[in-house]
């Protein structure tokens, strides 16, 4: 499938800032599930963009805004096409579980089972798992039933948690956004030693168009697969990969610094269209 994507990012200050530095993930990767055939980022105040691949391959533009100003645009306009992902089949048994460790000799993956910003490894996130896949020995039908847990046990509720909340905060309220049965199924992966990594992006539904979060496992032999907590599926042609990262702190479509008021407000706006 082929979708135009602008997304709009506006910052408006109470009073006038400087020494604005940021940096932008909004670039979408080329791999074999999409092909990017353009892309524009535009920001206001103008000045220079640079750019560079992070630790983990992602696009990242980067600049500064030294003089005074009132308000900060970050815009976005791509035309991508999509394409069928690699699967498992829902009822394949490809790796056993106790033979997960494979993953480490095979891919460059240790960060992806480790505790990070928003994911908790703790005593209690282990019962949890263990508990949701209750015996069942094979690798990707643990991962299957992980995010069917999740998606089960946390409520979606829009606005009940911020960017920077944490996983534990998440399970205690049994509610969240996207980003939080993202975070809360890399946990649930990781404490059994799936490794398991945050992608940012964008779902075009008949109903929105905005941005999303998922994760996608690592099966020996199979390479990364996707999956969506958030609604129990396997992704497919309708979603747009951006970054990915061990949890949202590193794939934050903007983030920076600046010195003046803190007191601020932002407005994000998606447009998705078929193409």
């Amino acid at each position: 499938m082929r979708w135009q994507i602008q997304h709009t990012t506006a910052y408006t200050y109470a009073a006038p800032v400087r020494d604005s530095f940021n940096e932008v993930r909004l670039q979408p990767c080329n791999n074999d599930h999409q092909t990017v055939e353009s892309f524009v980022l535009q920001v206001s105040p103008t000045t220079k963009l640079r750019q560079y691949n992070d630790l983990y391959s992602n696009v990242v533009h980067h600049f500064d805004i030294t003089e005074a100003h009132t308000g900060l645009l970050v815009q976005s306009q791509c035309q991508i096409t999509t394409h069928p992902q690699q699967r498992l089949a829902l009822d394949a048994r490809p790796v056993p579980l106790s033979q997960i460790n494979e993953a480490l000799r095979a891919e460059r993956c240790y960060e992806f089972l480790l505790e990070s910003r928003f994911v908790d490894l703790s005593p209690e996130t282990w019962r949890l798992a263990v508990d949701a896949i209750e015996g069942e020995d094979d690798a990707w039908q643990c991962a299957l039933r992980l995010m069917r847990f999740v998606h089960n046990h946390l409520t979606y509720e829009s606005k009940s948690t911020t960017v920077h909340t944490h996983m534990r905060e998440v399970l205690e309220q049994r509610r969240g956004v996207c980003q939080d049965f993202a975070h809360v199924m890399l946990g649930l992966c990781r404490t059994l030693k799936i490794p398991a990594l945050y992608v940012s992006g964008y779902l075009a539904t008949e109903n929105a168009c905005a941005t999303h979060a998922w994760i996608e496992v690592l099966m020996p032999g199979f390479g990364w697969i996707a999956l969506d907590p958030t609604h129990d599926r396997l992704p497919d042609e309708s979603y747009v990969k951006i970054a990915v990262g061990r949890d949202y702190a590193d794939v934050a479509p903007v983030a920076g610094t600046y010195k003046g008021t803190q007191q601020r407000t932002m407005s994000v706006n998606v447009n998705i269209s078929a193409a």
